[in-house]
């Protein structure tokens, strides 16, 4: 396991570096001026030299990249020329909306899609089968926009049951901070009504943003479910009168866990990165629109950091993955 560690970890120093370079090519090649767009339409050259000068624009590309590098390892981004605040405390203002949302999502999407797939890898063949496989193919074909439009048509106009957007409800008071995440701190801090405020707004975002995840955990538990339960040693099990639950619960879908963990994995890092879209329909405060409203104004420098805290989530979530597939399968230590 120890080598196994420093392997996984070796991996995603190589990838984070890969990962810093790319942004950095990305965030300078394109035709925008983010000093000009800063000083505004009515700035003389002068002004947009000296904002040029003050965020190290005018230097050299290579000489920018040693620099930006420096101040990564010093935990520095560099500040949003849109606000005037440090990256580093954007980042730390908006990560926890967006992990409260991607943790919501996550959740449902395992603890719906895990169950189903096995339902329906017993139940083969059947009209419950083919109900759960359709839902599986729409969770994934169908533009994540459209049904975050739909719902707030449905749910929040004609029905009035769901709040249109946001966290919280304008008149409500945010619950104190420990987490940053809005419903946890109000559960911890015992106060219901905040409570029901912010599930009420988190419903139809952690939603839209949970189907594909679902739709992929589903498919792949039904199909590992469907191969480990036509396994010699599962029929021997039954053969010798274990009872089915336990065989299905206990037999199978411990072997069938280990390639869903994977997906598991893979979908947490795919729905950071979808958070851009959900946020921005549902005016989310995470990340997502962070980084919108920066690409609009031309501010590199906070969608570069936003870049690089996705990226290094996803590396960790898979990190986490491969050493907890590690662990329950020795076999793969090797690889």
């Amino acid at each position: 396991m120890l080598r196994l560690l420093a392997r996984r970890i070796a991996y995603v120093a190589l990838m984070l570096g890969g990962l810093v370079l790319i942004t950095f090519v990305i965030s300078n090649v394109t035709p925008a001026d983010p000093a000009a767009l800063a000083a505004g339409p009515d700035a003389t050259p002068d002004m947009v030299a000296t904002l040029r000068q003050e965020y190290g624009l005018d230097r050299p590309l290579p000489e920018q990249f040693v620099r930006y590098v420096g101040d990564l390892l010093h935990f520095r981004l560099g500040r949003s020329i849109q606000s005037g605040n440090e990256v580093t405390d954007d980042l730390a203002r908006y990560l926890p909306a967006t992990l409260e949302l991607v943790l919501l999502a996550m959740g449902f999407a395992c603890v719906v899609g895990i169950p189903l797939g096995v339902l329906s890898a017993v139940r083969r063949h059947s009209w419950f089968d083919h109900a759960i496989r359709v839902l599986a193919v729409s969770g994934v074909a169908l533009p994540a926009f459209w049904i975050a439009l739909l719902l707030q048509l449905v749910l929040a106009v004609w029905m009035g049951w769901l709040p249109t957007g946001g966290q919280l409800s304008i008149a409500a008071d945010p619950p104190p901070v420990v987490t940053g995440m809005v419903l946890l701190d109000a559960l911890l801090a015992g106060e219901w009504a905040t409570v029901s405020d912010a599930a009420a707004h988190a419903v139809m975002p952690a939603f839209v943003l949970s189907l594909p995840c679902l739709a992929s955990v589903l498919r792949v538990n039904r199909a590992e479910m469907i191969e480990v339960l036509g396994s010699d040693h599962v029929t021997a099990a039954r053969a010798h009168g274990v009872a089915p639950g336990r065989v299905v619960g206990l037999l199978a879908l411990k072997n069938a866990m280990l390639p869903t963990m994977a997906m598991i994995g893979l979908r947490f890092g795919w729905m950071l990165g979808s958070t851009v879209l959900v946020e921005t329909v549902f005016d989310w405060p995470g990340l997502g629109l962070y980084a919108v409203s920066s690409a609009i104004a031309s501010d590199f420098k906070p969608v570069m950091g936003v870049t690089l805290c996705i990226g290094l989530l996803f590396m960790l979530a898979n990190l986490l993955v491969d050493l907890a597939y590690g662990w329950l399968d020795p076999r793969t230590r090797g690889a």
